[in-house]
């Protein structure tokens, strides 16, 4: 019978079915982020060792077939029999969920990885997995096939003296991940930071693909000061020397490095044991504790400020900051559905104390460092009170007026957000041509002229002022900064339109820099998108074909043939009439859109590509376009 529900369709999963079965629940997903989160599971076991101060250097490669291997210097996995499993200890570790040396055997006083589930979850899910330890003077190896064992534990032959290690082999499974292509760049991004966070280890990558030959070290001996001097490669410091401090209280280690720059934005990053918490937590509020109250203390004991004016605001505080906040802990408590934001209480204490006390020190050691500071937040702290004013204007004229929309907004009818999108078109023809295009029940039109503020070199005052950002604003209905509230959200799609060329694409990327540093919110929940125009339109026998890149072009015309054509390139989307914008970029049936994402893991890069493409520094810029030109098709200059 069907759907029937009785005592047999309770299913019991053996050993690592579970994983093969439900591998979302143990790797966030089977997409490309999921696939080089196996990488990191086993990356992380080999981080634990150094962290506990028995590795110094980590090798992964992707090798031709496009499988990893990582091998590092370690103690080596346990090789002997587990009384409790009878079996290897190794493969105890290999092919049990939750088997390992991070909970509370005395095998690890901290360690990052997922939940303890790393290596048997890479195991599962890959085609074959092997593994080599060097231990005692002996080389022992393990081959496994899906989660199976395909012999017992050998000896394979020996190795030098005094050598221990751990290496392990596999091949993500194709049948459980979307893509088994391995990203260069992703991992890069990813091993920068990890040896960032661990000072004195050398992680090399090895890319051996044919074609694709690269490699690259990272090794950082200063640690988190040389992520912060990374971070802030792109703008310009106030101060020369990276602020560090360092300590241990109620057994939770603190490591903190900073220096503020001269831009608008703040850039603070947390870890716990090495793991990214994107959504801070109890760590932050220590460090924020500490910060604003012990560079108010300064401010008010050296007379900067006067004794009628306000308190600096931790925000003021922070403007222009960049930040790292390590620490480790021995039973970390992540809070909330992803795991991202860490509630141990001791931790807050720990960090503010660490940062008071220490910073207290270093403020009065350097005063001209610490006037420098205090300086650029009483600069941030009128900014701010100016900016309030003409929020708090707006506000009023809105309560006054009734309806607050921007004038030249083409709204659409329906009212349910979920429904609605909104097009911010480049240039009042383009404009045009939407409006006419645009269904006007779910559709609205925002054109802007010319390019908006870059908010990457203006405070909030001069973002409030901007007619262009104003009108955004506005028409989006969140608010923006504090004042950001997603419920308040009107379309539920934000999509850029913009030419196929330089000029569009600086000012797409002006408008992405807003919405990225005042209303994060939006990209991370799906709510932006980019447009895509296309660049040729092909008319044969009274027939036409759009081509949206040369190579789809080409397709076209060796399908239809290269004879009695008439091939026409759109410089820009005022060249289309109505007609043809709805066909090719804005009918839902048919258009083509972009979803901007952000991986929370790689914010730090994203922030860097930020700064670098949009902030004052001229080398850096040169630097990225010239590592990146090779990405670019299309380009018309």
């Amino acid at each position: 019978m069907a759907n029937e529900y009785g005592a047999d369709q309770i299913q019991i999963l053996e050993g690592l079915e579970a994983v093969r079965k439900r591998p979302g629940m143990y790797i966030g997903s089977t997409s490309v982020r999921g696939l080089h989160h196996l990488v990191y599971e086993i990356v992380d076991n080999s981080v634990d060792e150094a962290l506990a101060g028995f590795c110094d250097t980590i090798y992964v490669t992707i090798n031709q077939d496009n499988s990893i291997t990582v091998e590092d210097n370690g103690r080596g996995i346990p090789v002997g029999i587990n009384h409790k499993a009878g079996i290897p200890a190794v493969e105890v570790v290999f092919t049990i969920l939750h088997a390992g040396g991070k909970f509370g055997g005395g095998g690890y006083k901290v360690s990052g990885g997922l939940h303890g589930v790393g290596a048997s979850v890479v195991n599962a899910l890959s085609d074959w997995l092997e593994v080599e330890i060097c231990l005692d003077n002996k080389v022992y190896k393990q081959r496994y096939e899906r989660g199976h064992v395909c012999y017992p534990l050998e000896v394979i032959g020996d190795c030098e003296e005094g050598k221990t290690g751990t290496k392990v082999h596999f091949l993500p499974d194709s049948s459980i991940f979307e893509e088994t292509v391995f990203d260069y760049d992703i991992l890069k991004t990813r091993l920068r930071e990890t040896a960032f966070l661990t000072k004195g280890l050398k992680i090399v990558l090895i890319d051996a693909r044919e074609g694709k030959e690269q490699r690259k070290e990272f090794h950082y001996e200063g640690g988190i000061k040389e992520f912060v001097t990374y971070l802030n490669k792109s703008k310009e410091a106030l101060y020369n020397d990276v602020m560090y401090f360092e300590g241990t209280k109620n057994g939770v280690y603190v490591e903190v490095a900073l220096q503020h720059n001269d831009s608008y934005n703040e850039s603070v990053y947390t870890f716990v044991n090495n793991i990214n918490t994107p959504e801070g937590g109890t760590h932050l509020v220590g460090f924020r504790n500490a910060l604003t109250k012990t560079f108010n203390d300064y401010a008010r004991n050296n007379k900067l400020l006067k004794e009628s004016e306000a308190n600096l605001s931790g925000e003021d505080i922070r403007e222009g900051l960049t930040a790292i906040i390590s620490i480790k802990i021995e039973d970390p408590q992540f809070e909330g559905q992803t795991k991202q934001k860490l509630g141990n209480s001791e931790a807050r204490g720990a960090v503010d104390n660490v940062v008071s006390e220490q910073l207290t020190y270093f403020l009065e050691q350097n005063p001209s460092v610490a006037k420098t500071i205090c300086e650029k937040s009483i600069l941030a702290q009128r900014a701010r009170e100016a900016a309030r004013k003409a929020r708090d204007l707006t506000r009023r004229k809105t309560a006054l007026e009734g309806s607050a929309l921007p004038g030249k907004l083409a709204d659409c009818s329906d009212k349910d957000p979920k429904n609605c999108e909104i097009y911010i078109v480049e240039g009042d023809s383009a404009g045009g041509s939407a409006k006419t295009a645009r269904s006007r029940a779910t559709q609205a039109i925002l054109p802007l002229r010319g390019k908006i503020l870059n908010v990457e070199k203006a405070r909030l005052d001069k973002i409030y002022a901007n007619a262009e950002i104003k009108a955004m604003i506005t028409a989006f209905g969140t608010g923006i900064h504090d004042d950001f509230d997603i419920s308040k959200l009107r379309y539920d799609k934000i999509i850029i339109m913009t030419d196929a060329d330089v000029d569009g694409a600086h000012i797409a990327t002006l408008m992405l820099t807003f919405i990225y540093r005042f209303m994060p919110e939006l990209i991370k929940q799906g709510h932006v998108y980019l447009a895509k125009p296309p660049l040729y339109k092909l008319e044969k026998n009274r027939q036409v074909w759009y081509a949206y890149s040369d190579e789809e072009l080409e397709r076209l015309l060796a399908e239809v043939g290269r004879q009695n054509n008439k091939i026409q390139r759109y410089k820009g989307l005022g060249e289309m009439d109505a007609e043809q914008l709805w066909e090719t970029t804005m009918d839902p049936e048919k258009r083509i859109l972009l979803r901007v994402n952000i991986d929370e893991e790689e914010e730090s890069e994203v922030d860097l590509t930020f700064n670098t493409l949009m902030g004052d520094k001229v080398e850096p810029r040169r630097i990225f376009i010239e590592e990146n030109a090779k990405f670019v098709k299309n380009l018309d200059i």
